[in-house]
């Protein structure tokens, strides 16, 4: 029990930024003891065992179990098809390679903190902002932007009756996070899809596997799902769409307070994102009226927009372009050309090694010195 509590307990510790001393003060217990507990030389007290199981609002089974591995706990789901499963067990091997290449080139991700449940979704999108150094400025690729802090996502055609708008996995041993998105969805669904996972990643990463039906990408549905997928989406909307970026633009650029459909697809081109979730986030902000909601969402926002600009943007497409059944991170392949790198460079290392055994280089000898002379 002790090495199990003291590395799951370390583990969050330090996700959440906290010295020991922080913890020990927090939940009322000395760093000394908070030292001993990590290193596995103390067992907790039941006192102990609960003050940091509220703290860290877990359960007491979190940190004495042994936890099923994500992959197999989506293998035994029975809601989801052999189909899926067939593709997930690939998704696996996958992301099994991945971590084989970040051993072999020792350039493995580290984890961004764990945010606590004590912030609302508004205030952690905008605390993870100043984190990554975004101001309110749009997020260009939000793909890239998990990858390079620490979540690695991968696009996947899934089957359509799997209902499966992205899928979260976090392997507690080997510390590495993963994001699943069905590349059957729209771009710009899968954008928002991709920030709605991402704030799994960030707050809800010990609860891996997490499945994220359609619907809770859409924000008039996802208030039937749990707080945690409401918690997700509302994060997403104002970590892609920052209300104090809305503003600017409108104050400073638009310069009225209610908006023309022109000005609304003006400002979604702007954050990247789709036509309804801009619609819903200026709804949100009192930009529009409740009628102006309804009519502008009733459109067609692909040909309004192509007739407005003389084009479309790509998160506005309602499909996405036939590509290959699994896109791959960018780094995955960047990783995959460094190990072969490495490989060779190793081969080649082994080959002078056994030349220089073959053909070791001749002694010189010194000629004997003859006597002096008299």
């Amino acid at each position: 029990m002790n090495e199990l509590f003291a590395a799951r307990l370390k583990k969050l510790r330090e996700e959440s930024g906290l010295t020991q001393e922080e913890l020990g003060e927090a939940v009322g217990l000395s760093s000394e003891y908070i030292s001993l507990l990590e290193a596995g030389k103390r067992t907790p007290s039941i006192i102990a065992l609960n003050r940091i199981s509220r703290y860290f609002q877990k359960n007491v089974s979190y940190f004495l179990e042994t936890r099923e591995n994500p992959f197999a706990s989506l293998q035994a789901d029975e809601r989801l098809s052999s189909a899926t499963k067939k593709i997930l067990a690939r998704f696996q091997k996958t992301c099994d390679e991945y971590l084989e290449l970040e051993r072999a080139t020792g350039r493995h991700l580290q984890l961004a903190p764990l945010y606590s449940g004590s912030l609302s979704p508004q205030n952690m999108a905008e605390e993870e902002r100043r984190r990554l150094g975004l101001g309110n400025e749009p997020i260009r690729d939000i793909f890239r932007l998990g990858e390079t802090n620490g979540c690695r996502y991968f696009r996947v055609s899934l089957p359509e009756e799997a209902r499966i708008s992205g899928i979260f996995i976090y392997l507690e041993e080997k510390d590495a996070a993963f994001a699943l998105i069905n590349s059957n969805l729209s771009p710009g669904k899968q954008v928002v899809a991709a920030a709605h996972l991402y704030c799994h990643y960030l707050r809800d990463r010990h609860e891996s596997p997490i499945i994220d039906n359609l619907d809770v990408i859409v924000d008039e549905y996802v208030t039937l799902y749990s707080p945690r997928e409401q918690f997700a989406q509302s994060f997403a909307s104002r970590f892609l769409i920052p209300p104090s970026k809305v503003r600017e633009l409108v104050e400073r650029v638009v310069k009225t307070r209610r908006l023309t459909y022109p000005e609304v697809i003006f400002l979604k081109r702007y954050f990247g994102v789709s036509t309804p979730a801009m619609l819903r986030t200026l709804r949100l902000l009192n930009y529009l009226s409740r009628s102006q909601f309804e009519n502008y969402f009733k459109l067609d926002h692909e040909a309004e927009e192509r007739e407005i600009f003389g084009d479309v943007s790509v998160e506005e497409r309602e499909t996405s372009e036939p590509g290959p059944d699994l896109v791959l991170p960018e780094r995955f392949y960047l990783l995959k050309k460094e190990a072969e790198l490495v490989e060779t460079a190793e081969e080649e290392e082994a080959k002078e090694k056994v030349k220089s055994r073959e053909n070791p280089p001749e002694s010189k000898e010194e000629p004997e010195r003859g006597g002096e002379e008299n």
